[in-house]
This record gives structure tokens, C-alpha cells and sequence, in this order.
């Protein structure tokens, strides 16, 4: 029997009684095992408690129960800032080591209602922030993965797992998706609970799923957040949609190999009849930034500030600098910069009034040949700024066989028509999210 690729299939296959819960969950560990110690993606796996779930959840189905959900049976990673039951929580810091969770994140409660098949704990960045992480890039060993949330994008792209959560602050969903080939939703601000999960900036933090096509974001998205919606499997195909697309900070910050893989793509979208609409980026749009690094900078000191203090040599130099920033910012610039993420969320709300997504390259370069990075998030802290839904999944391949992504930004609570607009984008794009470059692991 071939291997299954995606979540979707393997709910299939599981559904039609032509695999079962342990099947799926020895393929998951077999390549864990084979290339684990070459890409780093898991922090720990909980191995004998995932083979106990996987027996009984295909006993369930064994004995005519239906399945609870699209996940049942269906291993999952969970980015290791989120709780879970009886494994430690440590948040890619040495400060946490033996930090063992009483209880499950509210998020990670759901997957398990559901009957996903925790496989264990991917690797983040130190607190979820720019100190890099152990793990490799699968596309090419010596390239970043992105971060923070590395291990999950990782383990995605060699087939460890068929789902996993992520979470953003500034990039951490959308950047490792694009550089390891796979796909990643942010969803709205607050959309997704936070309990349970280490925080970085309470007015930024993002949590979301990650998966190996957008169809399988579909199915988590609705799973997480609750919502019903039509089949995301259904034969329809749908409706081409009208995409704004973002210009002059993005083209003049993104490399040769993404703008090609980004104007390619565009003109494949056109072509099978995406209507694409040139927009402006809203007046203030170059003081995003620094508004972004103040809040996330005064938040995360606010929440470290006194471990900070007796442990500082504990942390990493950029999380370090983080924190350092933020205790020097003043309450007025502070407010200042809150201030200004209401006003460039209903300038970036705006642009969506005679489109149904924004279009941008999801990163300015493919993933950085260096292990001392997490890359660049500029393409994505705007949106985690404004709390707008975005979705990332792979358009193409730079010359040097890196995968690059495409990020659409959806409107305040429309992960649904944005959903269904990246579906019908990755479906003319036909990418192969494998990896496949001589210098990376068997895809």
C-alpha cells in the first residue's frame, strides 16, 4: 500500500477500512525514526501512550462506532509551547526543563476529543521567539526551517505527522510553512483559545494548525474553532476569486527566485480565471513594523521580567535583546503603538472591500542557508499586527530546489471564504510539497 500524503486521505483510507489508527501511526514513527536525528523536529514523543490511543481509537471503529471526527485515528504534532497532559511544557528554554503539564491546552483537549493521536511535542524556538531552534530545514539540511514554530513545519514536510499546531507572534506559522513546503492558517485574532499555551504578546499571540495541503487546514480549522462549513473534500470546485495584490514593499523587499515563483503563480491563477487587482499598501504602512516589535517587545518583557532578572544568563541573546527593548519603552510609546494597530487594522480591513483576499509572497527570500537564523517575518507581522486571517501554502521552487510560498490575508472572522480561496489557488498551482533536493532526506 502506498503511503498516505495528507490528513484527508488518511481520514479516507481510515474510513474505509483500508488502514488503521497503529498502520498510520508505525508510518509516522518509521520515519521518525529513520530521520529524526538528522532533522531535529520533536522535542519528545509520547510513543507508548500514542500506541495505546491508536489501539483503542481502531478498536472504536473496529466495532462499527463511527469515527468522531476527520482526526480520528490520525497522528498529530503540538508545537511545544502547548500544554499537554503528563508531558513537560518547556517552551525551547532551559528554564522549563521538567516542566510537566498537569492538564491539556484547550486546543489540544479538543484534538484528543476528537481522536487525533498526540505523537508528542515539536520543537520551538526559545519562548516562541528568534533564538533558533536544533531543527533542519528537510528541503536542505543546512538551510533554516524557520521559526518558531520549526519542528512542526519539519516533521509536516517528511511526513512525521498529518497535523500539527503552530502559532504566530510575528511570522512563526506562516514562514516555516513557506520554507518546509507546507501549509499554515493564522487565524483571526482571539478566534482560537490561548489556555494552555506560553505566552509571548497577549495583544499578538496567534495560535493555528499547520497540515500538508489547505484542505487539511480546512478540516483542523473547523475542528478547532467549531465552525461547520461544506465538505472540503466535495468534487466542486470553488468559485476563482478576486485577489488583491500587494506591491511595493514586498516587490522591493523579496529576492529574484520569490518574485518569480510569486508572478508566476499569479499568472497561472489569472490564466484559469482569478480576477487580479493591483492595490496600494495603506498610507502608514512602513511604520508597521516598529509598532509590531514595540508591543511584542514590551509584552514579552512584561511577562519574563522577573525570571528575567534572576536567570538572565539563562536566555538566548536575541530573546535577551527582546526583553531588554521592551523594559525601556515608555507607557506613552507603548499606548502609542496600540493606538496605531487599531487604526492600520481598519486601513488593512479596508483593502478588502472590492476583493475577497489579499496576495504577497509569504517570505522575502526561500529559507536562509544558515542554521543561525529563523529568517525574515516582514511579509507576515503586518497581518499579525492587524489580527487578519492569512493562509500560506507552496507555489513554487526556487533554482536552487527551495519551495516557495504564496500568504493570502483574508477579512476580521473570514477564515471560511479565505479557506476556500487558497483551495481553489492550491489546486491550479499543483504543487508537490515533498521534499526532493539530493542534500535533504528521502521524501
Amino acid at each position: 500500500m502506498s503511503l498516505v500524503h495528507s490528513l484527508g486521505e488518511a481520514a479516507a483510507r481510515l474510513q474505509r477500512a483500508d488502514t488503521t489508527p497503529t498502520a498510520l501511526l508505525n508510518e509516522c514513527l518509521e520515519r521518525i525514526h529513520a530521520w529524526e536525528k538528522t532533522i531535529h523536529a520533536w522535542v519528545c514523543l509520547d510513543e507508548d501512550r500514542a500506541r495505546r490511543e491508536a489501539q483503542r481509537l481502531g478498536e472504536e471503529l473496529a466495532s462499527g462506532k463511527p469515527p468522531r471526527s476527520p482526526l480520528h485515528g490520525v497522528p498529530v504534532g503540538i508545537k511545544d509551547i502547548f500544554d499537554v497532559a503528563g508531558l513537560p511544557t518547556q517552551a525551547g528554554s532551559p528554564l522549563l526543563r521538567g516542566n510537566v503539564a498537569t492538564r491539556d491546552a484547550a486546543l489540544v483537549a479538543r484534538l484528543r476529543q476528537a481522536g487525533a493521536v498526540i505523537v508528542g511535542k515539536t520543537v520551538t524556538t526559545e519562548f516562541a521567539c528568534f533564538d533558533p531552534s536544533p531543527t533542519c530545514n528537510p528541503w536542505r539540511v543546512t538551510h533554516t526551517p524557520g521559526g518558531s514554530s520549526s519542528g512542526s513545519a519539519a516533521a509536516l514536510a517528511t511526513g512525521m505527522c498529518f497535523a500539527a499546531l503552530g502559532s504566530q507572534t510575528g511570522g512563526s506559522i506562516t514562514r516555516p510553512a513557506s520554507y518546509c513546503g507546507v501549509c499554515g492558517l493564522k487565524p483571526t485574532f482571539g478566534a482560537l483559545s490561548l489556555q494552555g499555551v506560553t505566552p509571548v504578546s497577549f495583544h499578538l499571540d496567534h495560535p493555528g494548525p499547520m497540515a500538508r495541503t489547505v484542505d487539511d487546514l480546512t478540516i483542523l480549522w473547523r475542528l478547532l474553532s467549531g465552525e461547520e462549513g461544506p465538505d472540503a473534500h466535495s468534487e466542486s470546485r470553488p468559485t476563482p476569486p478576486r485577489i488583491g495584490l500587494l506591491g511595493e514593499f514586498f516587490d522591493e523587499r523579496a529576492d529574484a527566485a520569490v518574485r518569480a515563483a510569486t508572478q508566476d503563480a499569479m499568472q497561472r491563477l489569472a490564466q484559469s480565471g482569478a480576477q487580479i487587482k493591483p492595490l496600494p499598501l495603506p498610507r502608514d504602512f512602513l511604520e508597521v513594523h516598529s509598532n509590531h516589535r514595540r508591543i511584542m517587545a514590551v509584552e514579552a518583557a512584561e511577562h519574563h521580567r522577573w525570571q528575567y532578572h534572576a536567570h538572565s544568563d539563562q536566555y538566548g541573546p536575541n530573546m535577551s535583546a527582546l526583553i531588554e527593548e521592551g523594559l525601556s519603552i515608555t507607557a506613552v510609546d507603548y499606548a502609542a503603538a496600540l493606538k496605531f494597530q487599531t487604526t492600520f487594522r481598519h486601513e488593512a480591513m479596508d483593502l478588502l472591500t472590492e476583493v475577497d483576499v489579499l496576495a504577497t509572497s509569504a517570505t522575502p527570500t526561500p529559507a536562509p542557508g544558515s542554521l543561525e537564523t529563523t529568517g525574515d517575518p516582514a511579509f507576515n507581522s503586518p497581518w499579525s499586527l492587524a489580527g487578519l486571517p492569512t493562509v500560506c501554502f507552496p507555489c513554487g521552487v526556487s533554482p536552487e530546489g527551495l519551495p516557495c510560498g504564496l500568504q493570502l490575508i483574508g477579512r476580521w472572522r473570514g477564515e471560511e471564504p479565505l479557506l476556500e480561496a487558497a483551495r481553489w489557488c492550491e489546486k491550479v498551482l499543483e504543487f508537490q510539497n515533498r521534499p526532493s533536493s539530493e542534500e535533504t532526506i528521502p521524501g
